[in-house]
């Protein structure tokens, strides 16, 4: 049978192409200039255009041109994506070491891999082809991110599977931000005038969950992976890594085995001297047990295997000094003092803020204009000040608003300082992004640049104007076009219905957090019960005390019960919170402190509620249970003064039989 010519070469450039993107974006090893690959895939590209039915979804050409949800599908890993036990100081990793010989034997060998500081994503293969990308979520349940990911050149939409592997199975890895591709894209997007990301491993995610795939196209991000659900024919992590490569996926090549833990902490002191010359970030170092059957001898305990550990490092910390402390206004009016920095670089970002939360700490610390600080990443993250080498107590806090003017007053008993300003156009705008954002009334592109614009052209005064927007107006706006205003005027007409606890969170009534929100909602049913209670009333509530009640009576009798009239007279209709359902944890009341690290406080607060539990912000005499995390604060310190079951993270998924 004769071969159509332009099939022959369509199917010559997709493999020439593909080898190409490999040695590129896999191998790091390129064999073409950007001029000569780019005309190879011109070539196909036009080829392709005059032969529309020769055009295959797995062609070079074919990575841009899905459409994500604009609300991602979520969708269930095959197994769990878990997280692992940290470790922080050798004594913890040499205690690791003595349990997993204890109940796996004497002889092991270590494989050990750099955790990568970016997102988990699990990639499912089916037949040799890209089926499914997916985000790990809570670690049962992720996003569908495929049209996104499949525009990442290091991710193959085609491979050959290894022998032994079933026709559908899952690759797992991690997204990550090349730290050069980082720098550029925070300083194209504050000439763009935007807000840059934090991080790279911030930035990562969001370009993933980008709406337009052309966007994450256009990132630059890079691919590590490391697992393979089931694993085939392979017995050890080791093999599974060799498998990976060989079917084309990008493996980090630094990766080393030992038959001893100090051979782990070796490689782990070698790295953390080394990191800084990675073109990406790591936060320590992944060690497993090599051994299949050994880590299936080990198993698992609560959402964490037995047989790893992260082996992390410690927040890096830099000298520099601050330029001036400036105050930023807040919803409720709160100055918060930040200190401007001159640049440095912490743990391979630039660091140029850092928060110092009120006029107390401030002093605590003793930091002032012009002081030389001692500067940390908190949790390889948030940038904070950890000590001043010459300390001066002193500074004070503006006895006018820095933003309207405005008297600045302390409000006893609280220790920080609030603009008393109702008409403080920082307030306004601070009080819409909380209104609109996730968790209240999550109104998905109605972001900072969008609300700024509404404000400065008075189409919106308080959140009740948000509902008479019109189409029309919404168009006039910059970066706006008919259909982006359609879709805008379409989400705030559906949140007009959100569940009432959404709608008290989104109010920002003062001290009322999304939890202590639910617990109103379930208690009261309805607005008009809530804002008629009184203090007494509102006691009763499960997690709210004196000082609560006070601020949610006093809100709902002033500007706040007004601002909720203007809304439901704008159509908003907030709707009853459905029953809590009846579970294992029916009639129990827990209150998180800390920092959980197998998922996030709020995920925590949810699996309870899910369970029949009640989650509350305050401990009190009624709470049964208190689980502390890492950094457990005056919660804490209450619950053992009140004699309460306080639970670590391991024994609360332990008492959920997880």
């Amino acid at each position: 049978m004769k071969v159509n010519p332009a099939t022959r070469r369509l199917e010559q450039l997709r493999a020439e192409i593909r080898r190409h993107e490999h040695l590129y974006y896999v191998l790091d090893q390129p064999e073409l200039t950007d001029a000569q690959y780019d005309a190879l895939f011109l070539e196909l590209r036009q080829l392709e255009e005059q032969h529309p039915d020769l055009v295959e979804p797995d062609s070079p050409t074919q990575r841009v041109g899905g459409t994500a949800s604009e609300q991602f599908a979520k969708v269930r890993h095959r197994s769990p994506m878990l997280s692992l036990q940290n470790a922080f100081d050798v004594e913890e990793v040499l205690a690791f070491d003595r349990r997993v010989r204890a109940l796996a034997g004497r002889s092991l060998v270590y494989v050990c891999e750099l955790k990568i500081d970016g997102l988990a994503m699990s990639l499912t293969y089916d037949h040799g082809k890209l089926v499914r990308a997916a985000t790990r979520g809570d670690g049962q349940v992720g996003e569908d991110v495929t049209a996104n990911v499949r525009t990442l050149r290091s991710v193959p939409l085609a491979i050959e599977p290894l022998a032994g592997l079933p026709v559908t199975f899952e690759v797992r890895g991690e997204v990550y931000f090349p730290l050069a591709a980082f720098e550029k894209l925070n300083r194209d997007m504050e000439a763009a005038g935007r807000q840059p990301f934090m991080n790279p491993r911030n930035a990562a995610a969001g370009s993933v969950r980008q709406i337009d795939p052309g966007v994450t196209a256009g990132r630059n991000l890079q691919t590590f992976m490391y697992a393979l659900d089931p694993a085939g024919r392979s017995r050890s992590q080791w093999e599974v890594l060799e498998g990976l490569a060989a079917m084309d996926l990008r493996v980090n090549p630094n990766r080393a085995r030992f038959e001893n833990i100090e051979g782990v902490i070796e490689y782990h002191h070698h790295w953390q001297q080394h990191r800084h010359e990675l073109d990406h970030e790591i936060d320590g170092v992944v060690v497993k047990i090599d051994r299949h059957d050994q880590q299936q001898e080990l198993g698992f305990v609560a959402r964490s295997p037995r047989w790893a550990v992260a082996y992390k490092y410690a927040a890096e910390q830099q000298e520099t000094q601050v330029e001036e402390i400036v105050c930023y206004v807040g919803r409720t009016g709160v100055l918060t003092p930040v200190a401007h920095l001159r640049p440095v670089i912490v743990g391979g970002v630039t660091v140029r803020n850092a928060t110092l939360h009120n006029e107390a700490l401030v002093n605590q610390k003793g930091v002032y204009p012009g002081a030389t600080v001692v500067v940390q990443r908190a949790g390889d993250v948030i940038p904070e000040v950890v000590s001043v080498p010459e300390p001066k107590p002193g500074w004070k806090m503006p006895a006018k608003c820095p933003v309207c003017g405005g008297d600045v007053v302390r409000e006893e008993p609280y220790i920080a300082h609030r603009c008393i300003n109702p008409f403080c156009p920082a307030q306004r705008l601070e009080r819409l992004r909380h209104f609109a954002g996730r968790g209240a009334m999550d109104i998905d592109g109605l972001g900072l640049s969008t609300l700024q614009q509404l404000i400065q052209r008075e189409l919106v005064q308080d959140p009740s104007d948000l509902y008479r927007l019109q189409v029309e107006q919404l168009i006039d706006l910059d970066r706006f076009a008919v259909k982006s205003a359609q879709k805008l005027f379409q989400r705030l007409q559906e949140s007009r219905d959100r569940p009432l606890d959404r709608f008290l969170y989104a109010l920002g009534i003062p001290q009322v957090g999304s939890a202590t929100a639910e617990l109103l909602a379930r208690e009261f049913n309805t607005l008009e019960r809530l804002a008629e209670a009184d203090e007494a009333e509102l006691i009763n509530v499960e997690g709210v005390g004196a000082s609560m009640a006070a601020e949610i009576h006093r809100f709902f009798a002033g500007t706040g019960g007004e601002l909720a009239r203007r809304l439901l007279d704008a159509g908003v209709r907030p709707q009853p919170v459905a029953a809590a359902p009846q579970g294992a944890l029916s009639g129990k009341i827990f209150v998180f402190t800390g920092t959980l690290e197998r998922m996030s406080r709020p995920e925590a607060e949810e699996l309870v509620r899910q369970l029949g539990g009640k989650a509350t912000g305050g401990v009190s005499a009624r709470t049964h249970y208190v689980v502390a995390g890492e950094a457990a604060g005056s919660k804490l310190e209450k619950a053992q003064r009140l004699k309460l079951r306080v639970l670590d993270e391991e024994a609360f998924f332990a008492l959920l039989g997880r």
